[in-house]
């Protein structure tokens, strides 16, 4: 019998963390410096999200094998996995999902606590930046990596005066796996 998922926050403590303060510094930095070389702010969002994207692609895998979470069982099952515990191993918060759609394909996962943005004020100049697009990134390649194709886009940023943070994260399709090689019968 495989062991039990564990909890929230069982993995927080079991996952090897750097300093909160240097993680949310050195994210600033590298938002600025995409921001310098970029200079224009949609190019610095999709820059994020591709980052993003190609670290929660990588991350999956620890999650899954220190998790002792088993396969879900739909996309409801999966968001909340990934509020309860991807962010609490991750990040150290917790996260709500809400507003589904009635197929099911569409909630929000609001964040009420958001370590990225420590020390974080965003100046005139960069008011259409998404500055913690990297986090929609990570969940869209993590799910990549679990067949699911998703999109997934900022309703709601404190940063912008906001009361949250609320993604909103689509279901495109389901993708079937593929197995390199045919069993022979």
């Amino acid at each position: 019998m495989p062991p039990a998922p564990k909890s929230g926050d069982a993995l927080f403590a079991s996952v090897d963390r750097v300093n909160a303060e240097l993680f949310t510094l050195t994210y600033g930095a590298i938002v600025r410096q995409l921001l310098t070389d970029l200079e224009e702010v949609e190019e610095v969002n999709k820059q994020l999200d591709q980052m993003g994207y190609n670290i929660g692609t990588r991350l999956v895998d620890e999650f899954l094998a220190k998790s002792n979470v088993s396969r879900c069982v739909d996309f409801k099952e999966t968001a909340d996995v990934i509020a309860k515990l991807g962010f609490k191993m991750f990040l150290g918060v917790t996260a709500t999902v809400t507003n589904w759609d009635v197929e099911g394909t569409s909630c929000s996962i609001v964040l009420e606590d958001n370590p990225l943005v420590d020390f974080v004020e965003l100046p005139d100049t960069c008011q259409g930046l998404q500055y913690c697009n990297l986090l929609s990134g990570v969940i869209r390649g993590a799910l990549e990596m679990v067949s699911m194709k998703t999109e997934v886009t900022w309703l709601r940023d404190m940063l912008r005066g906001d009361d949250a943070y609320e993604m909103r994260v689509k279901l495109i399709k389901q993708v079937p796996e593929e197995y390199p090689y045919k069993d022979d019968d």
